[in-house]
């Protein structure tokens, strides 16, 4: 059996970053050793480098190093207690071992009066209400769970400048859904994003308007463009008028066309436009029931539309 140190040509593995060296290959100079490199005193080489990593930065158990506890799960803006409160287990053990009924009995006990004892007044137990309000519609609505961060931290925010009052968990929750849809960009509409609330589209608007206007959120305007390629999607228009549409619809944001003006609606009629131009036949009902808006609208915006496509 051989007895040859098979680290002898590598590191010392007692100190576990040395690595053996005489004199530099390039010049006359000695080197040296520091931090797991071996490099030249005179001319700075690289001679080599420790190539293994130990762990260095790892947890260690001295007192010193524990600045800051490193275990759990991160905390997060979508729960009430922020994550780091204790959760009691139910029929298995942390090794998934399978408990007795006597001990299954006494967890029971203690989950009862760890909710009975989870929220210390009732402003903590409206933030619960409208933290799992806002991961339903998220969910509902398949949006990020970024998004879900962001409006569980504006409502937060609006709780603490004393924004609920004499309004609605569930609005202010879907307000704060809306609004973070609105700064990132993520096309909702107001309707739809109702019809997930179970609430009044009057109410959303009305903390959302509340939001917008207190907090001075720094909310974009929409764009048409946003509404065109989901209407389209659903009354399965082909993908020339599609481009068209788009077209008519940015030239109308550039140029203010569209401001101040529904952007479903306007994306409604630069679709109809634009089905008039290839002959695609579609009737004017259709598009404003895919743009959730009425008739009237669509033909509004489409005279715009009209004067819009003849100047270009």
């Amino acid at each position: 059996m051989s007895t040859r140190d098979v680290y002898e040509r590598g590191f010392d593995e007692e100190t576990g970053r040395t690595i053996t060296g005489t004199t530099c290959p390039e010049c006359p100079g000695e080197l040296e050793t520091d931090g797991g490199e071996t490099s030249c005193r005179a001319c700075g080489l690289i001679v080599d480098s420790y190539y293994l990593d130990h762990g260095a930065t790892a947890w260690t158990d001295s007192e010193a190093d524990r600045s800051g506890e490193r275990t759990g799960p991160p905390s997060t803006a979508t729960r009430h207690d922020r994550g780091i409160s204790s959760e009691i287990g139910r029929a298995v053990d942390s090794r998934g071992t399978q408990l007795s009924g006597k001990k299954r009995r006494q967890l029971s006990r203690l989950r009862r009066q760890h909710s009975r004892g989870r929220w210390g007044s009732k402003a903590e137990r409206n933030l619960t209400h409208g933290l799992v309000d806002i991961a339903r519609l998220t969910a509902a609505l398949d949006l990020p769970h970024s998004l879900r961060e962001q409006a569980s931290a504006l409502f937060r925010r609006a709780q603490g400048e004393d924004l609920l009052r004499g309004r609605s968990i569930e609005g202010m929750a879907a307000g704060c859904v809306y609004a973070c849809c609105r700064l990132a960009g993520i096309t909702r509409s107001l309707a739809e994003l109702t019809e997930c609330a179970h609430v009044s589209e009057r109410r959303v608007l009305n903390c959302y308007r509340t939001l917008n206007e207190t907090l001075g959120l720094p909310i974009p305007p929409q764009s048409p463009r946003e509404f065109v390629d989901p209407i389209a999607a659903e009354i399965e228009l082909p993908q020339a008028v599609v481009v068209r549409a788009t077209e008519f619809a940015v030239r109308a944001h550039e140029t203010g066309v569209s401001a101040g003006k529904h952007p479903a609606g306007f994306a409604a009629a630069c679709l109809l436009s634009a089905a008039t131009e290839h002959g695609v036949a579609v009737q004017q009902a259709e598009v404003a029931a895919a743009a959730d808006v009425c008739a009237v609208t669509v033909r509004n915006n489409r005279e715009s539309v009209r004067e819009l496509a003849a100047s270009t």
